[in-house]
């Protein structure tokens, strides 16, 4: 018996190629026309009810967040949310916990038709997996992306971020600046890294390896990173963290240590969550569109899951904004 696999092969093609063009999904005329020749010559019947199985729809997507205590995504999930009632879809909520095992095992939903598509708010799980979850299931990135990846893609552009808030306290007259990374195994915590070296190196100004420390984006790993850079014997005078909640803990760092932000060290953060204004001091920070990246990423899914645009490597930048408050001065 013809299987879906021979007409790959025949046409050669992908199985989900020809999984498109049997359900009518929007594939280029010309690998249409190949994988129906293709059909034709082994005369291949498709399981119906298979087929209509597949295009039942659940009115339900799955949306995985790498760590849910973390507030910034709360503006995402907004977002998405807001698109999501609007078209009659229901929100399921995954919370990978940072694990990669975890993240991994979400994958199943989709499998298991539980839910018509879904938007990876993290990508730590190996690349290959999610482009072939992606070639049969409707996939969206928001926040981070696989390098190389065909996966559609929401996002603000971190390494010009992160080299506009260096360029800000180098603006403001600091030379010796530390750094508290984020996780430098996730693409996110290398490109916040990636800018902060780039505003270092085109001013002019020398990175003291004992300056940069890898935190993983939490309110604890701000405040042990920041211990470590009081241990030095020559402070910075300013110090950008990669996240919000990383600057706060660095700021009750700086504190118990007796000493004043910005009056002794400036500090700089990285989200714009809702406690960086009533933080204090308020905090200077990259603002992130939150709400926006979750509206956008939440609509392409939708064209995506309706087959009104073919996926393709495209990648959607928003524009982020330094918002200036009070734990930020110009050295004297």
């Amino acid at each position: 018996m013809v299987s879906i696999v021979d007409v790959a092969k025949k046409a050669n093609v992908s199985t989900a190629t020809v999984s498109r063009v049997i359900n009518s999904g929007k594939v280029k005329k010309e690998t249409s026309e190949k994988v129906l020749e293709a059909i034709q010559k082994l005369n291949y019947q498709p399981n119906m009810l298979a087929r209509q199985l597949r295009r039942l729809e659940t009115k339900t997507i799955l949306v995985v967040v790498p760590d849910i205590t973390n507030t910034f995504f709360s503006g995402i999930l907004r977002g998405i949310e807001a698109i999501a009632a609007e078209n009659g879809y229901q929100v399921l909520l995954g919370d990978a916990q940072n694990d990669i095992q975890r993240e991994s095992s979400f994958l199943d939903i989709l499998r298991q038709k539980k839910a018509d598509g879904m938007i990876l708010l993290t990508a730590r799980i190996n690349g290959e997996l999610i482009d072939e979850i992606a070639n049969e299931y409707p996939v969206v990135l928001a926040c981070e992306y696989i390098e190389g990846s065909q996966i559609p893609t929401v996002s603000v552009d971190n390494i010009s971020s992160a080299r506009k808030a260096t360029d800000h306290l180098i603006e403001l007259g600091h030379k010796r600046i530390g750094f508290i990374s984020g996780p430098l195994n996730v693409i996110v915590g290398r490109d916040r890294l990636k800018g902060f070296q780039q505003s270092m190196a085109q001013n002019g100004l020398p990175i003291d390896p004992l300056l940069v420390q890898e935190g993983d984006f939490s309110y604890e790993s701000g405040y042990n990173m920041m211990l470590k850079l009081l241990a030095i014997e020559e402070l910075p005078t300013a110090v950008f963290a990669a996240s919000d909640d990383m600057a706060m803990g660095a700021i009750k760092a700086i504190k118990s240590r007796g000493l004043n932000v910005p009056e002794d060290i400036s500090v700089i953060g990285f989200d714009d969550i809702k406690f960086a204004s009533i933080f204090e001091p308020a905090l200077t920070t990259m603002s992130q569109p939150t709400f926006e990246i979750g509206s956008k990423a939440m609509t392409l899914l939708i064209k995506i899951i309706n087959s009104e645009c073919v996926r393709e490597k495209t990648q959607y930048i928003l524009a982020d904004r330094l918002v200036l408050r009070e734990s930020t001065r110009k050295l004297s």
